[in-house]
């Protein structure tokens, strides 16, 4: 079973997690299977991604979804990671051709340069004229160079859009996605992703701090045979057993477990053919004879036929029967 695991070294402001997706992983590539499947690079980024994002999320107080998004202009035009409060998740990734096993972020992603990395954290209820708050970092370092790991463009981002030194070391194959994070915490204010400048006015907060170093150096000899293959236990064990390391208990089983699951349904795609307008959905009958929709998370595939979609237009006093199919 997927698990998550966090914890705080006493005495100094370093908090931590790690995690390990197992079952929910799995079951997301199973289901990608009909579309194809992702190739074994593709599959690494994209359960980077999620234990990235998993990791992100456990460490806010946010009711709402946080999406991680590396788009750009290599074979891998959009890679999306989404995660809600319950750290249940789910993945896609838009690829136009082929990529090579072990390549680096650059050649999938950035390979004139134009690639960059949002995160979004998107409210469940959203205020009217709210918007969601972004951050946008692009794939390279303050010097211009591209940066060839995953790992090291969060970090990039935390500390630019976020301004929080953050560690992080990333595995992923077809059987598990996992994820160590080490972050400073500001000894002023409450830092996530929505932003805090509390940390800007303290000295050695960003870039500086002896323990965050030490402890982030420790953490960055992980391996990732180590992080794809120990039991939690062992890895925290063998990283931090010189530290005073406090286990935290988790809020909920939900986030204890991480899990895939995907916010598709069949009345959110009624919606959306109802916003295409009847005349571009009888395009699509007249040419197919039904309006097929896939979900890219998950696979699942709508369909409509002809009374299906007529029923989409029609007030509720209007509603005739229908097959109403799912597949």
């Amino acid at each position: 079973m997927s698990e998550l695991h966090k914890f705080l070294f006493d005495g100094v402001p370093v908090r931590g997690a790690l995690v390990r997706l197992t079952d929910g992983w799995q079951e997301l590539l199973r289901r990608r299977q009909s579309a194809g499947g992702y190739s074994p690079a593709v599959t690494e980024l994209l359960g980077e991604m999620t234990a990235a994002a998993v990791l992100l999320h456990s460490n806010i107080k946010f009711a709402g979804a946080l999406v991680l998004q590396i788009f750009g202009d290599g074979p891998v035009k959009v890679a999306v990671s989404e995660v809600q409060p319950d750290l249940s998740f789910r993945a896609t990734a838009t690829v136009h051709g082929d990529v090579a096993p072990g390549v680096p972020l650059s050649h999938m992603v950035n390979v004139l340069g134009q690639g960059r990395c949002a995160i979004t954290l998107d409210p469940r209820e959203r205020q009217p004229g709210q918007q969601p708050y972004q951050g946008v970092v692009p794939l390279s370092d303050a010097a211009g160079r591209p940066l060839e790991r995953l790992s090291d463009v969060i970090g990039h981002y935390m500390q630019q859009s976020e301004q929080l030194d953050t560690r992080l070391v990333l595995a992923a194959d077809a059987s598990i996605a996992a994820g160590l994070l080490i972050q400073r915490m500001p000894a002023m204010g409450r830092a996530n992703l929505s932003g805090t400048a509390a940390v800007a006015h303290e000295s050695d907060a960003l870039g500086a701090n002896e323990d965050f170093h030490r402890i982030a150096t420790l953490a960055s000899s992980l391996t990732r045979q180590e992080l794809l293959g120990l039991h939690p236990d062992a890895i925290l064990h063998r990283l931090f057993w010189q530290e005073n390391l406090l286990r935290l208990a988790p809020s909920s089983a939900a986030q204890a477990h991480p899990r895939f699951a995907c916010t598709c349904s069949r009345e959110r795609v009624g919606a959306m053919l109802r916003g295409l307008g009847v005349q571009e959905v009888e395009a699509i009958l007249a040419e197919r004879g039904e309006v097929d929709v896939g979900c890219d998370f998950c696979g699942l595939h709508y369909r409509f036929d002809p009374v299906d979609a007529a029923r989409l237009f029609l007030t509720q006093d209007q509603q005739p029967p229908g097959s109403d199919r799912m597949q």
